[in-house]
């Protein structure tokens, strides 16, 4: 939808930020426990591919940085979500519930299932299970 009087279109997510307590660990975890791609990593801050999204991790600045585990949920999309569960649930990942549907579509059922991040961040897995 265009912004009125801009000409402006926001209709594409370039970057998240997550605000971390300990940087290493993070970075840690979101690498070797979720397996995302590591781009970067500049002064406070480490760099992820998400597909066309760039996730990145920071440290809080000031006295209005938003407290670690205090972010907005983040939904990244698998194709299986038992999967994806179980392969997380073996490389350590501490599931905060258990794979559950959340609602019947026309064509489709979408399932979730939600985890914390080593930041306490809560992060969720989600899959549009097509119906036959």
């Amino acid at each position: 939808m265009e912004q009125p009087g801009t000409g402006i279109v926001l209709n594409k997510i370039g970057q998240i930020a997550l605000t971390v307590a300990d940087l290493s660990r993070a970075t840690a975890f979101y690498r070797d426990k979720l397996g995302m791609p590591f781009l970067f990593q500049a002064e406070d801050m480490a760099f992820f591919a998400c597909g066309e999204v760039r996730l990145m991790l920071t440290l809080p600045e000031g006295e209005e940085g938003a407290r670690a585990g205090a972010n907005s949920v983040l939904y990244f999309t698998v194709p299986d979500l038992q999967v994806a569960y179980t392969a997380f649930s073996q490389n350590g990942v501490e599931f905060v519930d258990q794979p559950h549907l959340i609602a019947r579509m026309d064509s489709y059922d979408l399932w979730m299932v939600f985890f914390r991040d080593s930041e306490g961040n809560l992060l969720g897995l989600m899959s549009e299970v097509a119906r036959s």
